[in-house]
């Protein structure tokens, strides 16, 4: 018998993490648990100031919790180094575009990842043409990044997290600033995508269309119910980011 794959457990075990901001009274997060297995999508929602991008955070080293374990590929995660390797496999997709992109083309914004991993210039170059075909952004590469839209510059940042060939993606709040054809099409490359997921956002038929589950962030813990299972069919909902449920006609 074949010794056991070292990464066949869960891709992210995130074990009693506990968070309060200095001066705060009572922590953001509180003991919190959640299992990312590989080619999940799991969607987060919750109120405003709830947690959420606190726990994006959290998972990528930029802030340390009280207490509680990180776990990648079953490897727990204690000092920045630590943290370095994860950043090279799980991607994070910022709320505020112009957050990710600071690079004068976007061309030079979705290589420079692919250079810091080491690909040559000319190698990194065309993982970049290659990504942004796949996002049908086919003729932005000599686009100026500050004159693209609000839309398009999160397909951009989206763009530079791809070409690095992640194995997770965190997307936080990734609808803001889309117009419902962006939307419609971001939909569609999350669908056709095979990477495990956890995505933040208010926006619930959103949710639905994407995730295979949906857990909602209370009381600093997340919790699933049958009220935040996603349904199948699609309509806008009158009730924004709150989880309800539908009764039986």
């Amino acid at each position: 018998m074949g010794e056991k794959p070292e990464d066949s457990g869960p891709l992210l075990r995130l074990e009693d993490l506990s968070f309060a901001y200095p001066g705060g009274s009572t922590p953001i997060l509180d003991s919190l648990s959640l299992t990312l297995q590989s080619g999940e999508r799991l969607g987060l929602i919750g109120p405003n100031g709830s947690g959420k991008t606190t726990f994006f955070h959290i998972i990528v080293g930029l802030l340390k919790p009280q207490s509680g374990t990180v776990r990648f590929k079953g490897k727990p995660l204690i000092e920045e180094k630590d943290f370095r390797l994860l950043r090279k496999e799980v991607g994070l997709l910022f709320q505020d575009a112009d957050d990710q992109l600071f690079s004068p083309t976007v061309l030079d914004d979705v290589a420079f990842g692919p250079l810091n991993l080491g690909l040559s210039v000319s190698d990194a170059r065309a993982r970049a043409e290659q990504t942004l075909a796949t996002l049908g952004l086919t003729g932005y590469e000599q686009r100026l990044t500050h004159h693209l839209s609000g839309g398009e510059k999160k397909l951009v940042a989206l763009a530079t997290i791809l070409a690095m060939q992640p194995s997770v993606l965190l997307l936080d709040e990734p609808t803001n600033d889309l117009d419902s054809a962006t939307r419609a099409h971001l939909i569609r490359i999350i669908n056709t995508l095979s990477l495990a997921s956890v995505i933040i956002s208010h926006d619930w038929d959103f949710l639905a269309a994407t995730c295979t589950t949906i857990y909602g962030l209370k009381g600093g813990r997340v919790e699933i119910s049958d009220e935040l299972t996603p349904h199948a069919h699609r309509h806008a909902h009158p009730h924004g980011e709150h989880p309800h449920r539908h009764e039986d006609d």
